[in-house]
């Protein structure tokens, strides 16, 4: 998308009273609308005339059989980037949140699948949230427990997560060579999987044989577990709730975005693609999206995080029509809250 046209300030409210009412009514807007509706200060004809200019510039469009105009993806991209402050959140929206993402449900996968569900039934678009990415968590815990014939290693991550990995032991090798092992593995704590994985590595090379065996088998289960297809998982609410095809103009667009969202892979990728470290909520509206799929429809996507560590992301995806300023606070403030519960998992 090309760089924008600069607006005069009449102009500016012009385009934004455009944008409010379009989204709330869904029909092409004509200036005689906003000067009944708006205090504008200026006559009808004056709007009329902005609204061309605000055409010319890009920022509005025209359909043939109306005398009205709609917004553009770069009038959206106007309207989204002058927002100003965002609304709050009601109190009893706020317990929803609440009750919905709870710190007392211990299995990480549910967390996310509540945390769809609460985006999707609370801004009544699709819901998208993507658990821990494996490069992005922390190890917690990391213990070697002797078992005998073999030995446990323990994972906690930061995340909440829990793995176990029984790994075989060399010939010789006792409960002494495991708890020595086991106090290397402690030195884990902080470290990233591949980071931790790196160190066992690095430390096996300077052990003794039966120690470096082991060192061996640690790190080769990180690497199990960053590879592992199940580590990260899409979880999705509300999918149904993008099935009004009057909001998109084509026909295929509803198709080409249920075939998206049953690709996990595509949803991870395209995720990861828009979130930045810098942004702590991000929306793309029609055509500033790379995935054909998704050119009509705009995405709200923000961080969760451990500390001040990015984590995984979650996101509503709707129509480019979208109520942007409740779908802004409601997705930054449902990444607040699995923030909380996620460090709380973590212990």
């Amino acid at each position: 998308m090309s760089a924008p046209a600069p607006l005069g300030s009449r102009q500016a409210r012009v385009l934004r009273a455009v944008v409010r009412d379009h989204i709330r009514t869904g029909e092409p807007i004509g200036s005689s609308t906003l000067a009944g509706r708006y205090r504008l200060g200026v006559s009808a004809a004056t709007i009329r005339n902005d609204m061309a200019l605000l055409e010319e510039l890009g920022y509005l469009t025209h359909p043939h059989t109306s005398a009205g105009r709609l917004p553009t993806d770069l009038g959206y991209r106007f309207y989204v980037d002058t927002l100003g402050g965002l609304p709050k959140l009601s109190e009893p929206q706020r317990r929803v949140i609440a009750a919905s993402i709870d710190e007392r449900v211990a299995d990480v996968e549910d967390v996310m699948r509540r945390t769809a569900h609460v985006l999707s039934r609370m801004t009544h678009y699709a819901a998208v949230a993507l658990s821990p990415t494996v490069g992005r968590t922390h190890v917690v815990r990391a213990d070697l427990v002797w078992l005998g014939p073999g030995a446990l290693l323990l994972l906690v991550s930061d995340s909440g997560r829990v793995d176990k990995r029984m790994l075989d032991l060399p010939d010789g090798a006792d409960e002494e060579t495991v708890q020595r092992v086991s106090d290397v593995t402690a030195t884990f704590k902080g470290l990233t999987y591949p980071e931790a994985r790196a160190r066992a590595l690095a430390r096996s090379r300077e052990a003794v044989e039966s120690e470096r065996a082991i060192l061996g088998a640690v790190a080769d289960a990180f690497r199990e577990l960053e590879l592992e297809p199940s580590r990260e998982h899409v979880f999705l609410g509300g999918v149904a709730n993008i099935a009004r095809e009057e909001v998109f103009q084509h026909r295929d667009t509803l198709r080409m975005l249920f075939e998206a969202l049953d690709e996990e892979a595509t949803i991870l990728r395209f995720l990861r693609e828009l979130t930045t470290d810098d942004e702590d909520i991000t929306v793309r509206i029609g055509t500033e999206n790379r995935l054909a799929a998704m050119r009509e429809a705009s995405v709200v996507v923000a961080w969760y995080r451990v500390g001040d560590r990015p984590a995984g992301s979650i996101a509503v995806i709707g129509p480019t029509r979208m109520e942007y300023p409740s779908a802004m606070s409601t997705v930054a403030a449902v990444a607040r809250r699995l923030t909380e519960v996620i460090e709380t998992l973590g212990g």
